[in-house]
């Protein structure tokens, strides 16, 4: 019966480094948590074998670490960490570009953005799958019936000063590759990709039914590239795009992307600027006048030919007759 109460107290120290190291692994798996895709999450081992499970800030959605997180997902993140050599393509006429900035979207259950967007205020408008605004402002009446789904996407660019052009071939495949391995998108998506130095654009195309369960959406891909060539990137520990052609480095100014949808906007008369507004007037009144300075050049050019009809006629009368 001695050795019992000797035995216990040599077994503590073990028990106490036993523990020790426990929570000590525990600490240093916390710490590899991580989620590669997407830096703005908050991730614990919460899963059996202290897996990670993360979860995107400002929604406590958990998401997919293995792929994108949807834009509507990273706008909301954002939003949270504030409050904490071919021809090239012409824009479609019914394409919009994004000139509202950053604002607090609603997202739903998987991550995508609500047909109808109101950012905590009373006045609200209709998004498409980008999140993009496709009707003038209303108050909270608005009805948006559905969320209608961007197909094409063109990404507009330019490349900085270099000593030589880049070969079209090499650069296509380069940013072919750039879209399949790092923001997973499957080459049939990349529609084509167009370069007139300085300028290049990557056109991306996808239909809801040509999107698979496991693809990600030309959308997300978008934002992620769009945020990467201005150094901003969303991916963890990694601050932007290192990309060459031929071991020529590719130095990509800030995109201009365009949006087209599977139905045309819903804009009115009120989208016009003042700016345009003012255009417009200006062009009309210079028609008018150069309208008027016709009618009156003509009506002086027939008054001049009346004068000298009714003289000469005048003379003939004078003339004797033979």
């Amino acid at each position: 019966m001695a050795r019992g109460p000797g035995l216990a107290l040599r077994s503590l120290p073990l028990l106490l480094l036993l523990l020790l190291a426990a929570m000590t692994g525990r600490a240093a798996a916390q710490d590899n948590c991580t989620c590669a895709t997407n830096k703005m999450t908050l991730c614990l081992p919460e899963y059996p074998g202290g897996r990670c499970q993360c979860r995107a800030l400002g929604t406590n959605i958990e998401v997919n670490c293995s792929s994108l997180t949807s834009k509507c997902l990273l706008l909301k993140a954002r939003m949270s960490a504030r409050k904490s050599g071919r021809g090239l393509v012409r824009p479609s006429e019914h394409a919009i570009v994004d000139n509202d900035g950053l604002y607090d979207p609603d997202c739903d259950h998987q991550g995508r953005f609500k047909a109808r967007q109101c950012n905590q205020t009373s006045v609200c408008w209709c998004v498409n799958s980008v999140g993009v605004r496709r009707t003038d402002k209303g108050d909270q009446s608005l009805q948006c019936d559905e969320l209608v789904r961007t197909h094409h996407i063109l990404i507009d660019l330019r490349h900085r000063p270099t000593d030589r052009a880049f070969n079209h071939s090499d650069l296509d495949a380069e940013l072919r590759r750039l879209f399949r391995e790092r923001y997973l998108l499957p080459p049939r998506f990349v529609a084509a990709v167009h370069y007139e130095p300085p300028t290049i654009q990557i056109e991306l195309r996808q239909n809801a039914s040509q999107k698979a369960p496991g693809d990600v959406d030309i959308a997300d891909v978008a934002y992620y590239f769009e945020r990467d060539v201005k150094g901003e990137s969303v991916f963890s520990g990694r601050s932007g795009l290192d990309v060459s052609v031929r071991g020529q480095p590719l130095l990509m100014e800030p995109p201009l992307i365009f949006y087209l949808d599977e139905k045309p906007p819903q804009f009115s008369m009120k989208r016009l600027t003042s700016g345009l507004v003012a255009v417009i007037v200006v062009v009309v009144l210079a028609l008018v006048a150069g309208v008027a300075v016709l009618v009156i050049s003509n009506w002086r050019r027939s008054g001049k030919y009346r004068k000298v009809e009714i003289k000469e006629m005048g003379e003939l009368r004078r003339e004797p007759s033979l």
